[in-house]
């Protein structure tokens, strides 16, 4: 064989290499992106690089495979969709109080299905494996939360909070707790009896 075609020969098979390396990261790019949705996004504008951020998603995949994460039983089912109609309820009368009724029940159901709740930002790495689509909603439910406790957000704020933090709950329930009414603000002017249903 001559010195070209040994050239030729390790070029091809280099080339190949490439586009069986190239094919495969393509690949796994679109599962992560497939799994993850808007997460992959945000995260890659976070990291200082897109294979740096794959490798954080990568990291959640596997830290969430040691989990024992548990289904909710029908009784459970139905008493969190109980909770979260009770709470819509109460929003009218008082939207302070019940945006940090909502954290806590969120954070319970989310604890009973079995993912950690001490740490907001493993909190949400975890949860971004299988929940993903509904991070957004809850990342800016925790945020009016925040301002609710140090008593910087406006009513508007809180019943937003309040949907925001149902479109997770709602996603970790696997269904819709009531039929979709988002918690309604009474008017100053409206008796009481008019708005409650």
């Amino acid at each position: 064989m001559s010195p070209t075609q040994i050239v030729v020969i390790v070029l091809v098979v280099l080339a190949i290499a490439a586009l069986v390396v190239a094919v495969r990261t393509l690949g796994r790019r679109r599962a992560l992106r497939g799994r993850f949705g808007p997460e992959y996004d945000r995260v890659v504008a976070e990291q200082d690089s897109r294979s740096a951020a794959e490798r954080e998603l990568r990291d959640r995949e596997r830290r969430h495979a040691e989990l024992t994460l548990t289904p909710l039983s029908l009784e459970s089912r139905a008493r969190y969709a109980a909770a979260w109609e009770e709470l819509q309820v109460r929003f009218v009368d008082s939207p302070r109080e019940t945006v940090g009724d909502a954290d806590e029940l969120v954070t319970r159901l989310i604890e009973e299905q079995g993912y950690p709740t001490g740490d907001f930002s493993d909190q949400i790495a975890h949860l971004s494996v299988d929940h993903a689509r509904t991070l957004t909603n809850y990342r800016d439910a925790h945020e009016i939360h925040l301002r609710n406790s140090r008593g910087e957000a406006s009513t508007e704020e809180l019943r937003q909070a309040v949907v925001h933090y149902r479109a997770l709950f709602a996603d970790l329930l696997g269904e819709e707790p009531v039929g979709h009414r988002p918690p309604e603000q009474r008017h100053p002017d409206t008796p009481h009896d008019a708005t409650s249903r």
